[in-house]
């Protein structure tokens, strides 16, 4: 994992940075997470070194690099959506988790607060338990935090990375 800078930043984003980089380094299997608000815009990436070069291989071409955090934040932000609207058609409440088990690997999106989510791609050897539950803790640590004004200033952090940005 790439550490992202945290320099400037407050200290509530500073713990979600925390919060976040423990989560990949802890669990064996995670190769991947991303923050998501409602609006699907990315907030907090494990690997923000790879947005650049997500952006750069779509550029060259359309399908970009396979589990960086820029693509997982687009299929979180899908599944997120679909998962709601099929929730509301069943009238069966609020989703909590969607878990989708692959030949190669696991996807996990877990509702954080007011429609933020949390996306996690697996090996196919992680243990879906301990990735479930250690996303719980990240979820319930990091929920009453992500307010409205943090989600602004993780958003413009990421958006000072990108080429052209305010560094």
């Amino acid at each position: 994992m790439t550490a992202p800078s945290t320099f400037g930043l407050s200290s509530e984003a500073r713990n979600l940075h925390w919060l976040l980089t423990n989560l990949v380094e802890e669990v064996p299997g995670i190769q991947s997470v991303a923050v998501v608000s409602s609006d699907g815009l990315l907030l907090l990436s494990s690997d923000p070194g790879r947005n650049l070069e997500a952006r750069e291989a779509r550029e060259a071409k359309p399908s970009g690099p396979r589990g960086s955090s820029a693509d997982l934040a687009t299929i979180v932000s899908g599944i997120g959506s679909l998962t709601i609207g099929a929730a509301k058609l069943m009238a069966f409440g609020g989703v909590r988790h969607t878990m989708v088990a692959m030949d190669e690997g696991s996807l996990f999106v877990m509702s954080i607060s007011d429609g933020s989510l949390l996306g996690v791609h697996g090996s196919a050897d992680c243990d879906m338990s301990v990735v479930a539950y250690h996303m719980a803790l990240f979820v319930g640590r990091a929920g009453h935090v992500l307010t409205p004004e943090l989600r602004s200033e993780l958003r413009q952090s990421l958006e000072s990375e990108e080429p052209g940005g305010l560094r």
